[in-house]
């Protein structure tokens, strides 16, 4: 047995964001790019751990919206679509590239990539993602998790009904897709208030996720720290809490790895490198400049954007390997100190955005691949393990009641609740009230009255996104964020009014329908007493 073990977890999430009534969308690229640089990455490597023989465990958290964008038919065939715009491009690119070695080496790397994906996507995985992932999942080498709905704060939704509903929604979408019930729930924003374990245990979640505080901070204090879950009084619910150390080495892009001068440079794109005449045709109709996933130089160093130098991939794949070893030494030391300290062996959990793996961080995928290698073969004290995995050997823990928390910039609300944003809270909540007002009123609708019923509960969960309160926080795409806190109101409001007067216009609904198309199995009765 080792004398310890590591959990990485990835939370892979994006809003719903799907709009027909559009040839194109811009936002709908937050979709495409995290398939082509995170998930497409991150399913060959696991093709590679098992054609390797390799013992490895990972965890990742699929939110329901991510599912049913990865799902949908029309984004599907939208991101081939996408593939084939960039293949064009990355063809030409092989043509004006030709007489220099060190970009044309990259511009055919990144053609290779392209035709991988859509080979991936379309042959392998039949246009859907989720079946890789439930591959994995059956083979037992991947534990997967849901998440609340539509990724609705907790911490800032007091309706318990709405509550409720985000989370056994979760749920309900997770088995749909992957064929059983989840075992752990992602909360949002790791957004954790006393009583939402409650909600998870009557919906058979056994754990969940806080932030390093959300347990060392719990009464009473936990012995073991971070590196062991606490089970809530009453309900036994798991909490795990992120490690602070072995978290900060790859999110932090100063002091972690990703700020690397060998790795690649996110912000520096042929989108906007080369001529608007020679990219456009690969932008969207509005003809803005966007990011296209061509990059072909390093971070290099501080400074003017200007003056980075070329990629060199090699170079970039060794500091991988060095970093991947870095962090593996610095765990089994991490563990060979704990372990003197603990009545069971330590575990350290390690979690992280998905899209940092690939999108943001372009070599990401290859460094969780050498990560997981070294540590089933360089070394027998810290090996991988799923926080499941871990309850299952390790049952017992200590009782102790986490605070609310989150693991946002201070770790509590300021992100979600900010002079910027704050405005969204009082329609939020109010048409949180309304919904359970409408379920309690309506025991037997009529079909088209439930049909109403059900889409009302759609545009409450897609309202209550916490995607939309960061979005304005940070002020990166702020006025489609308040938008869509705004669309998704008036729909509600519109259809409550059209229920309450008995006058649905079956037009309007189908065409809320049409666009909001997630959760096709939802059932608005989820809000009643």
């Amino acid at each position: 047995m080792p004398m310890g073990y590591l959990s990485l977890v990835l939370h892979a999430h994006l809003p719903f964001v799907r709009h027909p009534e559009y040839d194109d969308c811009l936002e709908e690229d937050w979709l495409f790019e995290a398939i082509s640089e995170t998930y497409i990455p991150l399913l060959e490597m696991m093709e590679g751990l098992e054609r390797d023989q390799v013992e490895w465990k990972l965890t990742i958290s699929v939110s329901p919206t991510l599912a049913a964008m990865l799902a949908d038919p029309l984004l599907q065939y939208r991101y081939v679509r996408h593939l084939d715009s960039l293949l064009s491009l990355s063809h030409k690119e092989l043509e004006r590239t030709r007489w220099n070695p060190e970009f044309l080496a990259l511009a055919e790397m990144y053609h290779a990539r392209f035709q991988r994906c859509k080979q991936l996507f379309v042959n392998k995985y039949g246009n859907n993602l989720l079946n890789g992932f439930k591959y994995y999942f059956e083979r037992g080498n991947l534990e997967l998790m849901t998440c609340a709905a539509t990724h609705g704060f907790m911490p800032l939704m007091p309706n318990e009904r709405a509550r409720r509903a985000q989370i056994e929604i979760g749920c309900r979408e997770f088995e749909r897709h992957f064929g059983r019930r989840p075992q752990g729930i992602w909360l949002p924003e790791c957004g954790y208030v006393p009583g939402v374990d409650r909600l998870l245990k009557d919906a058979g979640i056994r754990y969940f996720f806080v932030e390093t505080h959300g347990v060392l901070h719990a009464k009473p204090r936990p012995r073991n720290g971070v590196y062991a879950p606490v089970a809530c009084p009453e309900t036994g619910v798991a909490a795990f809490a992120r490690d602070a150390e072995s978290s900060k080495q790859v999110w932090s892009s100063i002091e972690g790895y990703p700020g690397d001068a060998a790795y690649r440079e996110f912000y520096r794109d042929v989108g906007f490198d080369l001529d608007l005449d020679y990219v456009k045709p690969h932008l969207h109709s509005l003809g803005v400049r966007t990011n296209l996933g061509i990059k072909y130089y390093r971070i290099t160093g501080p400074g003017d954007l200007s003056q980075r130098l070329p990629y060199d991939r090699r170079a970039a794949l060794r500091k991988a390997a060095e970093h991947a070893a870095n962090f593996v030494f610095y765990r089994e030391k991490q563990v060979e100190w704990l372990a003197g300290q603990m009545d069971r062996p330590p575990l350290i959990v390690a979690p992280y955005d998905a899209e940092l793996f690939g999108h943001w961080w372009f070599e990401g995928p290859e460094w969780i691949n050498f990560l997981l290698r070294k540590l089933d073969s360089d070394q027998d004290t810290v090996k991988s393990l799923t926080p499941r995995e871990y309850l299952d050997r390790f049952a017992g823990g200590q009782e102790a009641q986490p605070p609310m928390s989150t693991w946002g910039a201070n770790g509590y609300n300021e992100v979600w609740l900010d002079p910027s944003n704050d405005w969204i809270y009082p329609h939020l909540h109010e048409i949180a009230d309304r919904m359970t007002a409408l379920a309690d009123d309506n025991p037997s609708p009529s079909p088209l009255r439930r049909r109403a019923l059900n889409q009302a509960a759609r545009e409450l969960l897609l309202a209550q996104a916490s995607d939309w309160a960061f979005i304005i926080k940070t002020a990166t795409m702020a006025e489609y964020a308040a938008n869509r806190t705004k669309w998704h109101v008036h729909y509600f409001l519109r259809l409550e009014e059209q229920i309450a007067a008995d006058t649905i216009d079956e037009g309007f609904l189908a065409d809320l329908e049409a666009r909001h198309n997630l959760f096709p199995e939802i059932d608005f009765q989820l809000y009643s007493e």
